[in-house]
Parts: structure tokens; C-alpha cells; sequence
């Protein structure tokens, strides 16, 4: 495993080019360009924040920016591993022609989904400014929190993109899925409001901690304990060695299936 990472490695020049053409292409017909990814979780917040707070009369104080920091967040995850199931097919020409480590697409999806994460925290700690949230040394926390979701995300697109090229309906099955994980994780509501006899079902969601892990610095201006960084340290981990160890075993017949 370590020498197929050292060989991602000596692409890295290629894996900088990837993620330029990913940006151009996601925006290539787009005005505001770039801009969208600071205005769509603004624009998501705005209309989460209008439900949860008018209809649902949410009491959590200084909602917009407990719901903002989720949803950062999220989007981070959702959209990066959708990108990632599709990245072997999306880039079945140059695997057709050339050799390159099939590792550098997925690696190169997940560093174009942080350009994303990155211009989405701006106006979320603009935010939190503008409404007195006490922005502390706690966010000094932030690049760990990423950098263990970030390692999770990697894990599930290897295992999604190899799928894929098999199993073409996962694309679909998994959209469904996100919808489904999207409720079951604390990003609308809080933990506290959780059923005692669901609580369970919580603690085996591995996006409950990274979200916490994320928010907790920014909302609450403190630390996540060590418990909870364990719990996404671990599934980081888990999702990391799954996912590269079915990738790495399948990779080789890829171009047969393409």
C-alpha cells in the first residue's frame, strides 16, 4: 500500500492538473464561476433556516450558524464522494491510453472538493462574526477535523469508484443513501433531541462525528472531546484501509470493464 501511495506521489504534477480541469469543468458555463461555492450553503442556510427556525420554530441559539457549519460540511462530503464514484468513469479515456496510478483520480476529486470546503468556510466565519459567535483558539482544531474527513472521504470514493465500474446502479443507490444519511445525521437538529432508544443508531454514524468534529471549534468555540475524535479518527481509518484495499485488488481489470 505504501509504495502504491509513493507512486500517487510522483504524479502529483498531474494530480495539480486534474484538479484545475475539475474546477473548469464543473463551472465551465457558469457566470458567477468559483462564487458558487460560497453561495450555495449561504443559499441552502437561508432556506433551512426559514423551515427549521419559522415552521419547526427550532430554539437552538444562534441557529444559522449551528445549521451553516453542517451544512458546509456535508455538502464537503456528499458532493466530493459523488464525484469520486464517478472518477474512473469519467476519466476512462486517459486510463484507456496512457498508464497512470488509478489512485491519483480519487485523490485528485478529494483535493478539488477542499478548493470547494475552503471558499465555503469564508462565509460561514463571516457569519458567525456578524451574529457574536466568539471565534476562540479552538479553531486552531478545524485542519485536524478536515483532515480526518477528508482521509474518510477518500476511503469511501476509492470503494464507490471501483464499485461503479462494475455496478454502474450504485451511482444511484448511493444518492438515495445520502438523502437517508443526511436526516440520520445531527445537521438540521441537535444531538440532545435524539430518542435515548436511537442514540445508538447515532453513535454508529460515522458522519455524526466528523460534523461535530467540524462544528463544536466554530459554533461552541471548544475543543471535541477525545472520545469523539477517536470515533472519526477510527472510521477515517477504517473507510481508508476498505476502500483502498478493494481498489487496489480490482484496479488491474478496470480497463476491461470500461
Amino acid at each position: 500500500m505504501l509504495n502504491e501511495w509513493i507512486e500517487v506521489f510522483r504524479y502529483r504534477e498531474l494530480v495539480r492538473n486534474l484538479v484545475s480541469k475539475q474546477l473548469k469543468v464543473r463551472y465551465k458555463r457558469s457566470v458567477l464561476g468559483l462564487m458558487w461555492a460560497l453561495l450555495y450553503p449561504l443559499l441552502m442556510m437561508v432556506v433551512m433556516n426559514i423551515v427549521f427556525s419559522s415552521i419547526f420554530q427550532s430554539s437552538l441559539p444562534n441557529f444559522p450558524v449551528y445549521l451553516l457549519s453542517g451544512i458546509v460540511l456535508w455538502n464537503f462530503f456528499s458532493q466530493t464522494t459523488m464525484d469520486g464514484a464517478n472518477t474512473i468513469l469519467t476519466n476512462v479515456n486517459i486510463i484507456k491510453k496512457i498508464y497512470v496510478p488509478k489512485g491519483v483520480f480519487s485523490v485528485a476529486t478529494v483535493l478539488s472538493g477542499l478548493v470547494h470546503l475552503a471558499l465555503a468556510v469564508i462565509p460561514l466565519l463571516i457569519i458567525a462574526l456578524v451574529t457574536g459567535t466568539p471565534l476562540t483558539v479552538s479553531l486552531l482544531f478545524l485542519p485536524v477535523s478536515v483532515m480526518l474527513v477528508s482521509v474518510f472521504i477518500l476511503g469511501v470514493s476509492l470503494a464507490l469508484a471501483t464499485i461503479a465500474v462494475f455496478f454502474n446502479d450504485i451511482l444511484y443507490i448511493y444518492q438515495v443513501l445520502l438523502i437517508a444519511l443526511m436526516f440520520l445525521t445531527p445537521i438540521f437538529y441537535p444531538a440532545s433531541i435524539v430518542p435515548t432508544r436511537y442514540v445508538s443508531v447515532l453513535r454508529l454514524n460515522p458522519m455524526y462525528y466528523f460534523v461535530e468534529c467540524f462544528r463544536l471549534p466554530i459554533y461552541e468555540g471548544a475543543i471535541p472531546s477525545p472520545e469523539m475524535v477517536a470515533f472519526a479518527a477510527l472510521a477515517a481509518l477504517i473507510a481508508l484501509l476498505a476502500g483502498w484495499w478493494l481498489f487496489s485488488r480490482n484496479q488491474n481489470a478496470f480497463v476491461y470493464y470500461l
